[in-house]
């Protein structure tokens, strides 16, 4: 699902009720239609009955931690999540971003970096009348990849990607054996300049790689080209 930020519908997973209470009020007045969840549980209740366009969750919390409830979605869903976390560590980040994470930011934040964030994740949504100038599959291996759809397809098996894999595989579909810098990347995907993003962008990859590579460490379609950063090779 896709949807133009002033109708779109954020779910805020966060047990610190005031938090909660914050973050919901800010996005309120910038235009979103917000829900809230105190924990996992009950976000999963809420997931059951409505749609949502993307997910606000906090890493640390009771039960469930944002980083495994992120990993249990990812089996079914597609919807973009953008993980708050008290953390300055790296790894919890990055392990945010393995488990199927869109982004991350570190808490404390400004409420106008948050809203930023959201921003770029929803528009790396495909939407219905984003076309891209380019064939409209492509073959790497067993694999097809539609383009204009922005589904992979194995055979008669979806494989699942998240919205920053879609905006992606778009990036490197429209320039299809031409290397992208993890620079260029970074841009294209509507984030901050620097090293910290471009290490992030290489986790995405690695993600990809898993989906797309009959052997993600030797890829044969998504390589890498050293000192030019990666390029899509399809068949």
């Amino acid at each position: 699902m896709s949807a133009a930020q002033n109708d779109a519908h954020l779910l805020i997973v966060d047990d610190d009720e005031r938090i909660r209470k914050l973050i919901q009020q800010f996005l309120n007045r910038n235009g979103f239609w917000t829900t809230c969840a105190r924990d996992a549980d009950h976000a999963r209740r809420l997931l059951d009955g409505l749609d949502f366009d993307l997910i606000v969750m906090d890493v640390m919390m009771p039960g469930d931690d944002g980083i495994t409830f992120t990993r249990e979605l990812r089996q079914t869903r597609e919807i973009p999540i953008l993980l708050l976390t008290a953390k300055g560590e790296s790894s919890d980040r990055i392990s945010g971003l393995e488990a199927g994470a869109d982004d991350y930011l570190p808490k404390p934040f400004e409420p106008k970096e948050l809203l930023l964030r959201i921003n770029a994740i929803l528009r790396r949504v495909p939407q219905s009348e984003d076309v891209i100038e380019a064939p409209k599959s492509l073959t790497l291996g067993d694999i097809r990849y539609d383009i204009e759809r922005g589904e992979m397809w194995r055979g008669e098996e979806l494989i699942r990607l998240t919205a920053t894999e879609v905006a992606l595989m778009k990036i490197f579909s429209a320039s299809a054996g031409e290397p992208v810098s993890r620079s260029k990347l970074v841009e294209d995907l509507g984030r901050d300049r620097g090293q910290a993003q471009e290490r992030a962008v290489d986790v995405q990859i690695t993600r990809l790689r898993r989906k797309i590579e009959m052997d993600p460490k030797q890829p044969r379609y998504l390589q890498t080209v050293r000192g030019s950063g990666y390029m899509l090779a399809p068949d």
